[in-house]
């Protein structure tokens, strides 16, 4: 059976927002991995038709879109997000790092089932108009 070390993992730059980066591992029916974003990047408003996932926050704070939600989480919180939902985070108030989990595997990219969503500019300028009240 196959243990990580999360510091000896090789961390990649994410395909969806090179400006994040991912540690990925595997297994046959899901894939999982810790993510690191910088303040205010993360990949726009998308879902993944293919794709159930769990988020959970290990450092920082993320401003996060879900489905018609917006809200704050923090180091402790977890996020459920299933297949069709429209869904987007970033990272306030410095870097954020996260655990995720998602299923299937497919090909073990996390970003594979990517899909950009209507709406993803108005998105961002909701983040914009929230970042000013923080």
């Amino acid at each position: 059976m196959p243990f990580y070390k999360i510091a000896e993992m090789r961390e990649n730059a994410a395909t969806a927002n090179p400006q994040q980066f991912v540690k990925t591992a595997v297994g046959e029916f899901m894939k999982a991995g810790i993510v690191r974003k910088p303040e205010d990047e993360g990949p726009p408003l998308h879902m993944h038709p293919n794709e159930e996932q769990f988020t959970l926050v290990l450092e920082g704070k993320l401003h996060f879109v879900l489905g018609d939600e917006e809200r704050i989480c923090e180091r402790g919180d977890l996020i459920h997000i299933p297949r069709f939902t429209n869904h987007r985070s970033r990272a306030i108030g410095g870097t954020a790092v996260f655990f995720t989990v998602k299923s299937p595997a497919g090909d073990g990219d996390l970003d594979q089932d990517y899909n950009r969503a209507e709406g993803a500019e108005q998105a961002e300028k909701r983040f914009a108009e929230a970042r000013k009240k923080i």
